[in-house]
């Protein structure tokens, strides 16, 4: 009889997976040495593990997308936490979403200084206030009321990121950073998962653009734009062109053509990607994972930081197309 019930629950339970990415738009081949290739990808594959550890041990998609972002923010070869870019006053404006699809419940903040985690501080705002998305210094007394150390500016200070400023400081263009340029670091970072249980969540954290003005907020902190998560449907972390995914609410658009249309995972990720978001001018990309357990990472540009990892076997780091 214990040989049955055993028997039976491993053969319902549901496949698990986590999907990762470090941004879109990479730095083109002749100008991407061997090194920081191989730099690329141990960070990408340390924080798919972290992440994947959690799933592994019946961990919920909730927290393993946390450890798995949090591992990039750590890092500063990614525009998130310790690597965000240079805005125009020389500071470091961060923004971060988090998302759960059993309940839909989310957090998200922009516009903070000085945390080491910026998603963390979002799934605290959905767990322990009222309210979804907190922006610039009410969000650092919330981050203070809660504990967090504020990090001094030279915890987020990296050469390559000065350097990537000094370019454009004092004028009026600002550098999107998926943007090829003849030399920087690039890339919003985002994970999706989905647990044993069948859960999915999403969760995505950057540093902006560089040079960035007057408080400007992409679609990375905002719900349905650059970050979404439905159980119903599916879970989507972006990255891009902020102001065209905000416009085509690209995140929740995917999750639309799933409900809506009876589209699967990878043809409603397709059709965002490669039709409707190039339609309205912009570029980028996304990853997304079903309550099935399947993934779908489309993205339009020279390439996108990426890695993702299944309970059926399967594992992939990669930065260019195939």
């Amino acid at each position: 009889m214990q040989f049955v019930i055993f028997a039976s629950q491993f053969l319902i339970m549901k496949k698990f997976s986590l999907a990762i990415h470090g941004g879109a738009g990479t730095l083109v081949k002749g100008l991407m040495t061997a090194e920081l290739e191989t730099n690329y990808k141990a960070a990408l594959d340390t924080a798919l593990e972290k992440g994947y550890a959690i799933l592994e041990k019946r961990g919920s998609a909730l927290d393993a997308v946390e450890a798995a972002v949090n591992s990039l923010e750590d890092t500063p070869l990614f525009n998130a936490g310790r690597g965000s870019v240079f805005t125009a006053e020389g500071t470091h404006e961060m923004d971060a979403a988090i998302m759960d699809g059993k309940n839909l419940k989310a957090g998200a903040v922009s516009l903070v200084t000085g945390i080491k985690n910026p998603i963390t501080l979002a799934r605290d705002v959905m767990e322990k206030s009222y309210h979804v998305f907190l922006a610039g210094e009410g969000a650092m007394q919330f981050a203070k009321s809660n504990g967090y150390t504020i990090e001094d500016a030279a915890y987020f200070y990296d050469e390559v990121r000065y350097q990537q400023w000094q370019g454009i400081k004092d004028s009026t263009s600002f550098q999107l950073d998926h943007s090829v340029k003849k030399d920087g670091k690039f890339g919003t970072v985002g994970a999706v998962a989905c647990d044993q249980e069948g859960n999915i969540a999403a969760a995505t954290s950057t540093g902006g653009m560089t040079n960035k003005k007057w408080g400007r907020v992409g679609d990375s902190p905002i719900i349905g734009a650059g970050n979404y998560a439905n159980n119903k449907t599916c879970a989507v972390s972006c990255t891009g062109s902020g102001e065209f995914f905000i416009r085509g609410v690209v995140a929740y658009d995917v999750s639309c053509l799933m409900e809506y249309k009876g589209l699967s995972l990878q043809e409603a990720a397709s059709e965002v990607i490669y039709n409707r978001i190039l339609e309205i001018g912009g570029d980028g990309g996304l990853i997304a994972v079903d309550a099935k357990g399947n993934i779908a990472m489309p993205f339009n540009t020279e390439g996108m930081y990426r890695a993702f990892k299944t309970s059926v076997g399967k594992k992939e780091i990669s930065i260019y197309k195939d």
